[in-house]
């Protein structure tokens, strides 16, 4: 690669570095794992790869929407590729993207991994079974319960805390 294209590359990167996740607005893209890339494309023009963090993520969309308009605020020329393959995962997520959801009173996924059944989820037929305590992200507390498998979006399930009484999304691991 020569030391145009690298500027190049370089220039969209730093473009992109502040974009957030719309539906989490305190974790960059890079952080959590969807940016996946900017490379030069077979004409030249530079590409950001992204993954959605689940198949049919309605927040995509925006985020596509969103690289467009800071690539276009910057005056660089770029197309958006999306990749479904390898699939996201939570292993993914930077650590400080993990410690700002806890910030942010969503807890962090407990594990993640590429394999079909994340660590510390013991599968019985159509139902799973959570054998890892998810602490509450405002007390601590371990003593906490899933409430519903649906949180505000679909990559989170909703917890209670069983001491402070307050409920939490938990980010789902994938």
């Amino acid at each position: 690669m020569d030391a145009a294209t690298h500027a190049s590359l370089q220039a969209v990167t730093e473009a992109l570095a502040h974009l957030a996740d719309p539906e989490i607005p305190v974790i960059s893209l890079r952080e959590l794992g969807i940016l996946r890339d900017v490379r030069e494309g077979a004409d030249g023009v530079p590409e950001v790869v992204i993954t959605p963090t689940y198949s049919g993520c309605p927040a995509m969309g925006q985020i596509e929407d969103d690289i467009h308009a800071a690539l276009s605020a910057a005056g660089l020329p770029g197309r958006v590729i999306t990749q479904l393959s390898p699939a996201w995962t939570t292993d993914w997520m930077s650590e400080a993207a993990r410690e700002k959801l806890r910030a942010y009173g969503i807890a962090p996924p407990q594990c993640g991994s590429h394999a079909d059944t994340p660590a510390g989820v013991v599968k019985f037929s159509r139902h799973a079974v959570r054998h890892t305590a998810v602490p509450c992200p405002q007390c601590g507390s371990n003593n906490t319960t899933e409430t519903s498998p649906f949180g505000s979006t679909a990559c989170k399930a909703l917890f209670k805390c069983l001491d402070c009484l307050e409920p939490f999304d938990y980010f789902k691991p994938y």
